[in-house]
């Protein structure tokens, strides 16, 4: 009986402080609310590792190039995550959740002028507005769903609303790679005139298009539904105040150890997974075709929802530090296993990542944002820019592939996880310990 009031009144304080009455909210709705977000964004994002070989192939692009689709995606959180928690501050989080919805749709209907015009730098732009919404949607779903419950089990909540997050990842590039890898035509663009080469790049982008549009559509269905529900949480917003003032959250080394590591994990994430279908399609891996390399990406990312789910459960009973330091060790053993041998062990190795990955962000947010109270929307923005590493590391891996090969590249993902587990024994204890 203890326990349980002890827990709830530490409930009460967090909500208090957060400015969210959760004695005044339905709960239970609420967390589905914020799974179906997750869900949402998370499917959105895996369609990135599908069209890069889609762009690869259309604009012949090399390794680091084709990277750059992941720098515009992710350079979005760097640049709009501090502004989206000032928007959470100021309208609450309902409502900012809404605007990253609606920011969504205008990505994914910027679209349809990027293959008219058959030029890359247009999909970037296209794809930079996508992922700033997506950025605004990311910074109120982390910090409520640790809200909506106590602050013992924020890890293991967060991990499992992640889950969703994966399942979207698993369901979408499936999709995605039926409809747009399986129309990679065999054509000799340097036999094409400019003209030439420009309407047949807008035609096969088309495929593209269609995805996105369909994706705006269900967007637009989701914001109204958040937009009819929005009062359901009763919130207090405070001012938005001085975005750049969350710098000061860099003072307590944990936060800022745990921000650094979002940054790794996160480019350590992309850069695998955006280098699978290659990988696969390599003759000494498996040997794929493109649509049938693009259709193992879903195992990828459905390795990380299995693990969340179970991951959910496991944290309950063991320190989320170590769990963290001893999942990020079995990732560098997986990427020395995927660099060194060749066949089905090596792509199989190079798959199964996404298993271990699966409970590194939430532990990591829930490890570096615990104890912020009424400054976790400031910590969840600043958490969220460190998500750039999306944008810088995989860039990296690209220029290391492209002058020694996408073994030797793997290196860079390694030395990623090596610092995450070196964090996760560091946060091994509780904070208030």
């Amino acid at each position: 009986m203890q326990i349980g009031q002890t827990a709830t009144a530490k409930q009460d304080a967090a909500s208090s402080a957060s400015g969210v009455n959760l004695a005044a909210a339905p709960v239970a709705s609420l967390r589905v609310f914020v799974f179906a977000l997750f869900f949402i964004f998370g499917g959105i994002t895996s369609l990135n590792d599908v069209i890069i070989p889609k762009l690869k192939d259309l604009f012949t692009l090399s390794y680091a190039q084709a990277m750059l689709v992941q720098s515009a995606f992710f350079a979005a959180y760097f640049i709009v995550s501090l502004p989206a928690a000032a928007i959470v501050r100021r309208i609450g989080y309902m409502r900012a959740a809404v605007t990253g919805l609606v920011t969504m749709m205008a990505g994914c209907l910027l679209f349809i002028p990027a293959s008219s015009s058959g030029m890359f730098i247009t999909f970037l732009l296209a794809l930079f507005v996508l992922a700033a919404g997506i950025t605004i949607v990311q910074v109120v779903a982390n910090p409520l769903i640790s809200m909506l419950g106590a602050t013992a089990t924020a890890s293991s909540r967060l991990t499992f609303a992640q889950a969703f997050n994966s399942l979207g990842t698993a369901v979408f590039p499936y999709v995605g790679a039926a409809l747009i890898l399986g129309s990679l035509a065999n054509i000799d663009q340097t036999t094409l005139s400019a003209e030439a080469l420009a309407l047949y790049r807008a035609n096969e982008s088309k495929v593209v298009v269609h995805t996105y549009i369909g994706l705006a559509i269900v967007l637009a269905v989701v914001a109204a539904l958040v937009w009819s529900n929005r009062k359901k949480l009763v919130e207090s917003p405070h001012p938005a105040g001085n975005i750049f003032g969350a710098f000061g959250l860099f003072s307590q080394p944990r936060f800022a150890f745990g921000a650094l590591c979002i940054f790794l994990y996160v480019g350590a994430e992309v850069a695998v997974g955006s280098f699978i279908v290659n990988y696969l399609m390599q003759h000494d891996v498996l040997g794929l075709s493109a649509e049938a390399a693009g259709k193992h990406v879903p195992i990828y990312w459905g390795g990380a929802m299995v693990g969340r789910f179970v991951g959910a459960s496991i944290l309950r009973v063991y320190s989320p530090g170590k769990v963290l330091s001893c999942a990020a060790c079995i990732a560098v053993a997986l990427l020395a296993i995927a660099a060194a041998t060749h066949g089905a062990p090596a792509g199989w190795a190079m798959l199964a990542i996404g298993l271990v990955n699966s409970i590194m962000f939430p532990t990591i947010f829930s490890l570096a944002s615990e104890g912020l109270g009424e400054r976790a929307a400031e910590g969840s923005g600043l958490i969220c820019v460190a998500i750039v590493g999306g944008a810088i590391i995989p860039l990296v891996t690209g220029y290391a592939a492209d002058a020694a090969g996408l073994r030797l590249a793997l290196i860079v993902p390694a030395l990623c996880y090596l610092l995450i587990s070196a964090f996760g024994w560091y946060a091994r204890r509780p904070l208030c310990c």
